[in-house]
């Protein structure tokens, strides 16, 4: 069989960079990034690279099945997709029949392909639809759009044509986007400088101008420090704050009592240092960029922290600016046609959702909700219940604190569903799983991408599935054809593709040359004037009045945290460039790179318990232990202790991960009630162990 190259969307992380696939023979692939997106260079990062490891994985799950024993005994029935999928309706509509649509609830993790499976939920009625993102970056989202009535997606990270990047609540040289790696060495090597804030010195730490180990759970303090500078020194962008910026008086009043000196005392960072690093920081001003996060999920006032950081940027004028964070177009804005939608097809239920966003917690946005609280209310039955679930590609299991409180909360459903390409804790405990092709087996929706030069792009399968596996809309599919919902029952994927496509002037034959379909020759810097926030003074408002009339502090006292007593460490966890949390740890290509976690500990602290590299060390807490080897450095703060996340699997069927390294969300017991009430994400670095030699 000859040699194909096929355009496609990598599937091994949320970043989904644009790939270029070489299939020889009908099955052995090549994948590289696309060479038609300048910032890729070619190039994927390592989980990129292993994405065929997914396809020639034999302990994926490779037929429908359904649970015959206990959930989580491991006793399955192999099912056809026929018998799955009738058992899967029948179920759904008995919870319909009894509790009404809102008792079925679905999660995911988020990401562009979206529309199809989310109509799903909206046909059958329920509102009850949630991303993981309570478990990674809902507080930087709530926190943009109280200050400025748009998300986090509405600004682009300008690195290439950047001065200065900071770095808090983001590893961008472990957990990696291929382009914005690039842009940004790019803009280093041109001068730009990089600051780094964390508990220890990472990977992007390590390649920085500027490395602020500060004391867990001390960010807010340090920015706040941070703000107490630019406005002492007048170091804002005057014309941008009197223009643009309500509130500006308040904040002043706040953060004066928080200046460096008062910092050092709390962070540890040298007040000197830190009048350093802002003095930077204003000479590279308005091409700047302070992250505000991606997991930032950390502590309870990690909302403030996020808060603190727009609150920078726009002081310094980056809001908007080239280098900075301007504004992203969508198809609308530059005179296109914006894909037709299926999610259009059904009206929003009129129910109100049982996690309580919107209407319970009214600063909080209803689109993705909070997991966590929907969780709760599987349990509570309050405000109704909430009886049949569907895990879409999501482990909460891995991904969310105290796993077995949450296994207790999920008894009370009638139905778990996980689709899914790999096992996972999620998977073994569910009552069906319907295993979903590797994205190298699948094809998927049409999705626009929002950005200075918006585009659209397409995933296209570039081999024949190995196992009785199917792709995404094929299930949705096959439910909705079971589910009285006519419309969203297709046979060819071509007929989803003309479907979105109605409208735009696109066909599907235009992405036959890269994969993409520009919508703009260039990038667009929108003008400021004709942009504006979705704010009542059309302004940056410091005070929310979405916040004050929910009780809550726009611009909240610092409190500082809990220090942990003597042999105690506060447990942090992070991400490295080899894994995706869980669901990569059993890929035969990256379990060999990196079979296990290992333990972080200050040297000094290491001392005091006898514990050297490489020794084996008992990590414990309420009563429960875990094994793993310990590194000891000095690149982590004296007061914690860092894993990388998604180990400690305990799944026969995964025999490469098994009894590998340590599961970090077994030592938060507790942990599901822990989380930020402005922010509305859970907190998960509020918990301590105690460490030992083995």
């Amino acid at each position: 069989m000859a040699d194909k190259w096929v355009y496609s969307i990598c599937g091994m992380c949320t970043v989904r960079c644009p790939i270029k696939v070489n299939v020889q023979n009908g099955k052995d692939v090549f994948i590289q990034g696309n060479p038609h997106v300048p910032a890729m260079k070619g190039a994927v990062c390592p989980r990129g690279t292993a994405g065929k490891g997914l396809i020639y994985d034999s302990e994926r799950p490779q037929t429908p099945l359904i649970r015959e024993g206990k959930r989580g005994e491991g006793k399955w029935r192999k099912a056809t997709w026929e018998e799955a999928l009738d058992h899967v309706a029948d179920k759904l509509n008995e919870v319909k029949d009894r509790y009404g649509a809102k008792a079925i609830a679905l999660s995911d993790r988020g990401g562009p392909f979206r529309d199809f499976h989310r109509a799903f939920l909206r046909g059958l009625g329920t509102p009850n639809y949630n991303n993981h993102d309570s478990s990674c970056a809902r507080n930087v989202q709530h926190s943009a759009l109280s200050l400025t009535g748009r998300g986090r997606k509405a600004v682009a990270y300008d690195y290439k044509h950047s001065r200065h990047v900071v770095l808090q609540f983001r590893n961008i040289f472990e957990s990696i986007d291929v382009q914005e790696v690039n842009n940004l060495m790019d803009a280093m090597e041109k001068g730009c400088k990089l600051t780094v804030i964390d508990v220890r010195a990472n990977i992007s730490a390590g390649k920085a101008h500027h490395f602020f180990m500060v004391r867990p759970g001390t960010d807010y303090a340090f920015n706040l420090a941070v703000i107490n500078e630019i406005i002492a020194k007048r170091f804002y962008d005057d014309k941008f704050k009197k223009r643009y910026i309500e509130g500006f008086d308040e904040l002043t009043g706040f953060v004066s009592p928080y200046t460096p000196e008062w910092a050092e005392q709390e962070t540890g960072v040298p007040a000197s240092h830190l009048r350093r690093f802002v003095k930077d920081l204003a000479q590279a001003a308005p091409a700047v960029i302070w992250h505000p996060g991606w997991m930032a999920a950390r502590y309870k006032h990690s909302f403030y922290v996020c808060r603190s950081i727009y609150i920078i940027n726009a002081l310094l004028g980056a809001y908007g600016a080239k280098g900075g964070l301007p504004f992203v177009s969508k198809p609308g804005d530059v005179g296109r046609s914006g894909l037709k939608k299926f999610m259009d097809l059904y009206p929003k239920p009129d129910e109100k959702r049982a996690d309580g966003v919107g209407w319970k917690y009214p600063h909080f946005e209803d689109g993705p909700g909070l997991a966590h609280l929907m969780f709760e209310a599987m349990e509570t039955e309050d405000p109704y219940p909430v009886k049949a679930y569907i895990a879409y590609r999501h482990d909460p299991l891995m991904g969310y604190p105290d796993p077995d409180r949450l296994k207790k909360k999920w008894d009370n459903l009638d139905l778990l569903v996980s689709v899914t390409f790999s096992w996972s804790d999620t998977a073994w405990y569910s009552d069906v799983v319907l295993p979903l092709s590797p994205y190298l087996e699948r094809d998927s929706i049409i999705a626009a991408k929002n950005s200075l030069a918006p585009y659209f792009f397409v995933r296209k399968k570039a081999v024949e599935p190995m196992y009785d596996t199917r792709a995404d809309w094929e299930i949705i599919s096959g439910l909705a054809r079971r589910m009285n919902l006519p419309e969203l029952v297709f046979d060819r994927i071509e007929d989803i593709w003309n479907f979105q496509l109605e409208g735009t002037g696109v066909t599907i034959e235009d992405f036959d040359a890269t994969g993409m379909v520009p919508l703009v020759e260039k990038p667009v810097y929108p003008e400021f004037e004709n942009y504006g926030f979705k704010t009542p003074s059309k302004k940056i408002e410091i005070i929310s009045k979405k916040l004050t009339d929910s009780g809550l502090d726009s611009l909240a006292p610092y409190e500082p945290p809990v220090s942990p007593d003597p042999g105690r460490f506060r447990l942090t966890f992070g991400r490295c460039a080899l894994h995706t949390q869980g669901h990569t740890v059993n890929n035969p290509l990256l379990s060999e790179q990196m079979p296990e976690n290992h333990l972080w500990i200050n040297t000094k602290e290491a001392e005091k318990l006898d514990i050297e590299d490489g020794d084996r060390v008992t990590v414990s807490q309420n009563g429960y232990s875990e094994s793993i080897q310990a590194r000891v450095t000095e690149a982590i703060h004296p007061q914690a202790v860092f894993v990388v996340h998604g180990f400690g699997h305990r799944l026969p069927v995964e025999t490469r991960a098994f009894n590998k390294g340590l599961a970090d969300n077994r030592f938060m017991a507790g942990g599901l009630d822990i989380w930020d009430r402005a922010g509305g994400a859970i907190a998960f670095q509020e918990h301590f162990v105690t460490v030992s030699k083995a």
